[in-house]
């Protein structure tokens, strides 16, 4: 266990519709779905499309048959990474501790904050929700208590409270609890909710009444760290540090069907500028090049290959890349996706030049990656955009 502290968990509401109603304010109070693509689900919905009735996971056209005022748009996976990163910097400026969980969420470290902004815990949370709404104008829902798992189960609360803030202090955590369904706490799946259902766990207030040695002995070492979460004992504390990917893979449906060659190449190569940025801002790179095809009836092809050498620069896997898509390509078969797959990330160690490797040439890419990161930072990204040599 470590010393007591004082966790927030802010989730950002709706993200990707309140990623399209920052870029477009005319769709507020508007029943507005983002779907998966353009023949895909639903995937994010406002709090009046929830009203109407329209169903996560819905596919599209089951929505629209059902509900034909909703207002549908296909997701910009890009676009939401941009204010995703946003709203991570304020969170940043405003706590030196945050620990990013997900695109639309990250714990917060409100431990000493109070004596730093004149604040109690209340008022920090809205402070801080007002912030992020006034300087990005996304709405986001703030949980704090005493550690991760009952910041986040107050984060749900918060989504129902006209505030958007919900707290959890030690008087209130047995008070709250008796009233929580097991399945409602974070870290607690529908196979594990039926087990402890069954040993007669029906809430999270009678789960903390059980022993160590009982939990330990149904569920493991994860019951024992949950019992004392929830009894708001820090176990888990909130750190820095975002971990490298495994992998890195970008893809995304294609506005038609098609076996067009060279539309095939450039939608691989946006994703490919987008990885290799993606992989520059964890200061790393990738040992081996994949690159998948989705066809129309949904069958899928994938090669691989390794590199001579480590790399994190567009153009050079672009030319690995386009070869292992002209391996699996067929003019005769229409497509619906195209993808592009990093791996064995930062395996190299120190990276080890190829006795063929020119360290002018690698001065060089280095350079060219620099001017690639500037531009689109200063510019927006995809100002920049890669090309390839047609063969034909």
């Amino acid at each position: 266990m470590v010393k007591q502290r004082i966790i927030a968990l802010v989730d950002c509401d709706s993200f990707f519709v309140s990623c399209e109603q920052k870029r477009n304010p005319s769709l507020k109070g508007k029943p507005v779905c983002v779907i998966s693509n353009s023949q895909g689900c639903v995937i994010s919905r406002s709090k009046e499309a929830k009203a109407m009735g329209i169903k996560m996971g819905e596919p599209l056209f089951i929505a629209q048959k059902d509900h034909p005022l909703g207002i549908y748009i296909v997701a910009d996976h890009e676009y939401y990474s941009n204010v995703s990163a946003q709203v991570m910097a304020v969170l940043k400026d405003f706590s030196p501790y945050v620990q990013i969980y997900s695109v639309d969420e990250a714990f917060v470290d409100f431990t000493g904050l109070k004596r730093l902004y004149k604040m109690n815990y209340a008022r920090l949370a809205m402070f801080l929700r007002n912030k992020i709404l006034n300087e990005l104008d996304i709405p986001v829902s703030v949980g704090v208590s005493l550690s991760k798992t009952l910041a986040k189960f107050a984060s749900e609360k918060a989504k129902k409270s006209d505030s958007g803030i919900f707290l959890i202090g030690k008087r209130k955590i047995h008070r709250v609890l008796n009233y929580a369904s097991i399945e409602d706490i974070w870290g607690i799946g529908s196979r594990l909710s039926k087990r402890l259902k069954s040993s007669g766990v029906l809430t999270a207030g009678e789960l903390i009444e059980k022993s160590d040695s009982w939990l330990d002995k149904q569920i493991g070492i994860h019951g024992i760290e949950l019992k004392h979460e929830l009894s708001g004992e820090l176990v888990s504390a909130v750190v820095n540090s975002e971990e490298v990917p495994k992998s890195i893979q970008n893809s995304r449906a294609f506005g038609i069907f098609t076996n067009n060659i060279n539309y095939i190449k450039n939608e691989l190569n946006r994703h490919i500028h987008t990885s290799c940025r993606k992989l520059r801002s964890y200061n790393t790179k990738c040992s081996q090049v994949g690159v998948m095809l989705r066809t129309k009836d949904f069958r899928v092809f994938f090669e691989k290959k390794l590199l001579l050498s480590p790399s994190d620069f567009e153009l050079e896997i672009s030319k690995v890349a386009i070869d292992l898509l002209e391996d699996i390509y067929d003019s005769s078969v229409l497509y619906r996706a195209v993808g592009i797959v990093l791996d064995r990330i930062g395996e190299q160690g120190t990276q080890q030049l190829s006795l063929y490797e020119d360290d002018e040439i690698t001065r060089k890419k280095e350079k060219l990656t620099k001017c690639f990161d500037g531009l689109e930072k200063r510019f927006g990204k995809n100002v920049i955009k890669t090309g390839f040599h047609n063969k034909s």
